[in-house]
């Protein structure tokens, strides 16, 4: 029996990558998972490993930055399991410009889903928690949002901002028995990392002391420790995911 069975769980931006990891780690773990994503054949498959578990899974077309499609997601949730225990903020673009090149649409973009996107679904989730006086609540911050990066004005403001919305939640909801954190992980093994050159892989691995970019499973086991029972005394924390690269 895992430590997490009976426990239900959403994960969004969960169609690959480090939401993939989470929602399979979760579900390994004995959760049921809502799986949420504008990529639908991506929520569709990752749905069907979820499945290959033993566990249950709903897969959700959610925009996260769209306040209505998250409210109807939240509550399909509760309507199609009775309950919501974990909320796992990782859906995240990034759209990266120079700051004096960078377009307003870039900047507005990257606001609405990675920050504004956090605010709609916790504010969602919330609420049903609130009344169970039970929750666990995870966001996916960055390595950016705490130490920059050229051409990344936006990715970091938002991460950053994340971090002092998971902190000030933390404050807020704590009383109500829902813990706050955030993970950050540094440079990870994702589609995106796959297609840098190996000069520009090499280059990333010198700032890092254990010699080596992290894998989705870094990120995912570091969710799993924070939404369960062994972290019932962990609120407003920044767990750093990153191979030493930021202390």
């Amino acid at each position: 029996m895992g430590e997490l069975e009976g426990r239900v769980s959403i994960v969004t931006g969960a169609a690959q990558g480090i939401g993939r990891a989470i929602a399979l780690e979760l579900a390994a773990a004995g959760a049921d998972v809502a799986l949420g994503d504008v990529q639908q054949d991506g929520v569709e498959r990752v749905a069907g490993e979820v499945r290959s578990l033993g566990r249950q899974a709903l897969p959700l077309a959610l925009d996260v930055a769209d306040a209505e499609s998250t409210r109807r997601s939240v509550e399909a949730v509760v309507e199609e399991f009775g309950r919501l225990d974990h909320l796992v903020n990782n859906a995240g673009i990034a759209r990266d410009n120079l700051l004096v090149r960078m377009k307003r649409e870039q900047w507005d973009d990257v606001m609405a889903v990675n920050l504004t996107g956090v605010f709609n679904c916790t504010q969602a989730a919330s609420r049903f928690m609130m009344k169970r006086r039970y929750g666990r609540i995870v966001n996916i911050a960055s390595v950016i949002g705490q130490m920059g990066n050229p051409g990344q004005t936006n990715y970091g403001a938002a991460k950053a901002g994340l971090i002092g919305f998971t902190k000030s939640a933390a404050r807020e909801l704590g009383s109500r028995g829902i813990t706050v954190n955030a993970v950050a992980p540094g440079f990870i093994e994702t589609a995106m990392t796959e297609s840098l050159s190996d000069e520009i892989r090499q280059r990333l691995m010198a700032n890092v002391p254990l010699g080596r970019l992290g894998r989705p499973e870094d990120i995912a086991r570091a969710v799993l420790f924070l939404v369960s029972d062994g972290a019932a005394y962990v609120t407003g924390a920044v767990l750093n995911v990153n191979g030493g690269m930021y202390m």
